[in-house]
């Protein structure tokens, strides 16, 4: 079944939800509705979504019977911000869901109030962990290092290189707008185990140290680190 679009949309900040439960669609459209900053523009309940049909879209990991942790690699190796919204708070699918490129994981039982502020933070590019999630977090013991999706740590890499974004979009095949989106998607997730990287230098510094880089890797390696790209 193909989703529908949403055309009486007045907020300045769009949201796409995608769930097999009409009720719940019908529940999440209540608690946004609350947030005149908040439009929902397309509800579905499939995994054939417009690419940018949204700034966020709402995902529910349990579609048909079937996790769709895959489909969010997909959607956001797209640029597309996802937040996991899901029944299943087991460790294993929270970081699995994260480490795909998810911006957060919102347990279903967690409320309207955390839900809005993860949509709001997601669409700002500023991190957000809900409770689900910081539990999930502090229980790993690589809490401290990010979980970042394989599209974000190419995009880093190629960025590191003294390539400008426009460069490393041509690389990877994307457009510049989803290798920025990599980039802020990076260093929101650093914020959000408490290693803040505002800038060039801070986020290979933290690379550095988690060892996804080496000096030796980057040319150029001083004037990357100088630069803002």
């Amino acid at each position: 079944m193909v989703g529908d679009p949403i055309s009486d949309a007045t907020g300045s900040l769009t949201v796409a939800i995608t769930d097999d439960h009409p009720v719940v669609i019908e529940g999440i459209q209540t608690w946004l509705s609350e947030e005149p900053r908040i439009s929902v523009v397309y509800t579905g309940e499939t995994l054939e979504v417009p690419p940018g049909v949204a700034d966020v879209l709402i995902l529910d990991l349990n579609l048909h019977g079937r996790l769709v942790i895959d489909a969010v690699a997909t959607l956001a190796a797209a640029g597309q911000r996802v937040i996991a919204f899901s029944q299943f708070t087991e460790q294993r699918v929270v970081l699995e869901v994260l480490e795909a490129g998810a911006c957060e994981f919102v347990a279903k039982n967690e409320g309207r109030a955390h839900l809005v502020n993860t949509v709001l933070a997601a669409a700002g590019d500023r991190p957000y962990v809900t409770p689900t999630a910081a539990g999930v977090l502090v229980g790993d013991r690589g809490a401290n290092r990010p979980k970042l999706s394989s599209q974000e740590r190419t995009a880093l890499l190629w960025w590191f290189q003294s390539m400008s974004k426009a460069s490393v979009a041509r690389r990877m095949g994307v457009s510049v707008h989803t290798v920025d989106v990599y980039i802020r998607r990076a260093r929101v997730k650093y914020a959000q185990v408490g290693r803040n990287a505002p800038t060039k230098a801070d986020m290979l510094a933290r690379a550095i140290e988690d060892g996804l880089v080496k000096p030796d890797d980057i040319t150029g390696y001083e004037s990357a680190a100088a630069g803002e790209g």
